[in-house]
This record gives structure tokens, sequence and C-alpha cells, in this order.
């Protein structure tokens, strides 16, 4: 016959034995489900106000930078941060108030994973390079120079100053001796990185290996599903409100009857010098649902599902979204064919930004491409591992490596066109 008190008391003496072991484990249970997330404290550029670069409300620009170290000491990496641009006034002034136009309002502490990670196992051509972080708050991807004021209202359009006081501010931190260098950029900075890849060059060493990378920065000059230049348009007000002509590619506006078009990448890019790296979905989602598809261009919101769920488009959908992908690989085709020194890695993902999310940059479950991982064909390409360095996917929906952004937050930037915020 059982003894019911013993029993009890062996029941609760077991149940705490456990609910001990798990608060003893729980801290280092927690902690290694969450590997650790390397933070770097932001460095205001004190001296900016005197090259006239501010951010869009007047606040000092500013960056963040993890030291190198071991045989990277000497070795760069500068990431332009993304964010959606800003083309009128109204839109300015909204973004002036917000962390994409003003230092004042952004994190102070940003986590650096991805590639900029400090970790070999998580970014292993790069982990002991110095990173370096670029914040965006001039809303014209680093490339405006002009100031706007009515009496009421003061607005520095002054990106091109920005990335000028900031690369001045690191060549005494030991940018100057760079013996290897890349610069790069997701979104809108990813096409800071085309607009400033030939420019960064003359600050660094004449012997030193300079390459850039672009990460969803090719943005596609394409007419949207109403055959409107909604694209086009936009960054034809964004040129001319930020003063941004004069800073594009001379030798590009000098070859095209519209100027502006040469912040579109597909018409610089031939121009540019150093070995590129372009990084991009063929399905890119800002595109997809700015470019493409904006609001306007769906009054009635027929593309809502597809929007949310590839899925769920339909065969007319699929047929126009294949169309845009038939159009990114036609305007690359040159590159591809031509271009020794240059790298492509091009995935049927419906994505965007794939270099500062670690998921998607090097692990496990990383897309990929011929199974060859985003970091592992960057690697390949800046360290000339492989005589070709292009990879294409195939169409979707054969790539079953994809971590797909949608559904996605699509409410940021659509609202009005005129201000396109992402990422």
């Amino acid at each position: 016959m059982f003894n019911i008190t013993t029993m009890t008391k062996s029941v609760i003496n077991a149940a705490v034995a456990v609910t001990v072991a798990l608060l003893t484990c729980l801290p280092w249970c927690i902690y290694s489900q969450q590997p650790h997330r390397l933070m770097v404290n932001m460095t205001i550029v004190r001296n900016a106000s005197a090259l006239g670069a501010f951010c869009l409300d007047g606040s000092l620009p500013a960056y963040h930078i993890h030291r190198g170290f071991g045989a990277g000491a000497r070795n760069w990496l500068l990431q332009f941060e993304g964010g959606g641009w800003c083309n009128d006034i109204e839109s300015c002034l909204e973004r002036a108030k917000t962390r994409r136009g003003s230092t004042r309002l952004m994190s102070k502490w940003e986590v650096f994973s991805g590639i900029l990670s400090n970790n070999a196992s998580l970014n292993p051509d790069f982990y002991n390079w110095n990173r370096v972080k670029i914040r965006y708050c001039d809303g014209a991807s680093f490339a405006g120079e002009a100031v706007y004021k009515n009496g009421t209202s003061l607005l520095y359009f002054r990106g091109q100053k920005i990335w000028e006081a900031i690369i001045l501010d690191l060549l005494p931190k030991g940018l100057g001796k760079a013996r290897k260098a890349l610069l790069s950029g997701c979104s809108a900075g990813g096409l800071a990185a085309f607009l400033h890849c030939d420019d960064f060059t003359k600050y660094v060493p004449s012997n030193a290996s300079v390459k850039c990378l672009s990460d969803a920065g090719f943005f596609l000059d394409e007419r949207d599903i109403a055959l409107n230049h909604t694209m086009r348009s936009f960054y034809k007000d964004l040129v001319s409100l930020q003063g941004v002509q004069k800073n594009l590619d001379k030798n590009c506006t000098g070859s095209l009857p519209f100027p502006e078009l040469c912040i579109f990448p597909q018409y610089a890019l031939r121009f540019i010098t150093p070995p590129f790296f372009i990084l991009n979905s063929a399905y890119d989602v800002y595109q997809f649902h700015h470019g493409l598809v904006p609001p306007s261009a769906d009054p009635r919101g027929h593309w809502n599902r597809c929007k949310l769920d590839p899925a769920a488009c339909n065969p007319a959908q699929l047929t126009v979204l294949q169309g845009f992908r038939r159009d990114m690989l036609v305007a690359l085709a040159l590159f591809y064919k031509y271009s020794a020194r240059g790298g492509m890695y091009i995935n049927s993902c419906f994505a965007h930004c794939q270099s500062e999310s670690q998921d998607t940059w090097f692990g496990v479950d990383s897309p990929r491409i011929h199974n060859k991982t985003i970091a592992e064909a960057v690697g390949d390409w800046y360290f000339s591992r492989r005589l070709t360095n292009k990879e294409v996917d195939c169409a979707y929906p054969c790539d079953t490596t994809c971590h797909n952004l949608i559904p996605a937050n699509t409410s940021s930037g659509l609202a009005k066109e005129r201000s396109f915020g992402f990422s």
C-alpha cells in the first residue's frame, strides 16, 4: 500500500528540483538561443559644420565604427545606411522630424550583423576589418548639395557634404592608410554606393584594393503597370530639389539627353571604374510595391493580395513580375557579359537588402544560388578566388532557399509616393 504523504513529498521535491534546474539554466538557455549581438555606439562628426555638412534638420552627421584587428586591422568596409528619399518640400519637412532626417532622433547604438558582424563564423571574410555604418539623414542618397529656406522653414540638402565630412573624419583614424577597402550600402544606401564608388578611390592610397558593392540599390528605370514613369518622375524631382545633378557622373550626364537619368544605376554603371558587385533580388520588394505597382497605378487594389503573397498572384500578374525580372537582367546584360572584374548575385527572392541581415547573409539556411550563399559569393569576388563571380537565379518559384519579405510592412512610403521610405 502506497504512502500518500511520502509520495506527495517526493512529487513536490521532484518538482522543486526541476524548477530550480530550469531557473538555473534559464539565463544560459535564453542566451544560447540568442547569439551575441554586437552593439556599436554612434560617433558624431563634430567638425562637420565647417564643411556645411548637416542633416535635413540641421543636426550633425554621424556614423558607427567597430575597429578591425589582426590581419584585418588595415582593411575598411564602409556601409551606407538606406531608408528611401524625399523629393518635395512637404515630404522633406516631414522626414526632418524623423530618424531619417535627424541624428538627434536616431538610435545611438546599432546592431552590427551580416556583413558588419565581427564573428568569423557569421562573416568569414570581413569580420576582422574596420567596419563603419554611415547613418542616412539627407534623403538623397548622400548626393544632394542645396539649401531650402523660405523665412519660416529651413532644410539642408547636404548629402554630398555629409559623405565628404565622414570620410575626412575617418582618414586620420586609419582609412587614409587602408590596404583593402569595400564601399557598400543597402537600398538608398546601395544607390549611394553607385554614386560614390569612383569618388571613394580619391581618398584611399593609390595602391589600395578598392571595390564597391550595392545591395538592393539597382533601381530600374521602369514603367509601372499603368505605363507611367513613376520612378523616373520621382527621381527627376529629387535631383532637381536637392541639387543632385552636379554630383552625378560627368561622363554619364554628358552622354544622355536627360542628364538626371544618371541617378539610375543602369545608365551610370558603365562609367564606374572600380570593380563592382551587384546584389539584388530580381523581384525586389521595394521596386515591386513602389515602382512597378504603386498605389496610383492600382487604385482599386487588384494587386493587394499578390503584394502580400506571391502565391496569390494570378497568371497575368506573374507575367508582369517575370517581365520585371527580364528587364532587370536585360539592363545588366552588358555588365554580365563584359565586366571581367565585376560580380553579381541576382536571386529570385521577394526580398530587399540581404547583406546586413544574418539569416540572408551567411547561415545554415541562407538563400543560395548554385549552393553558394551571398557571403561566399561576395568574398569569392572581392578576393578573386574564382574566375567568374556572376550568379543569376532561376525564375520564381524555383528557388526554395529564399527568405521572402512578403508579407512585408507595405505601409511605409506607400501613402505618399513622393516620399519613398523603406527599410
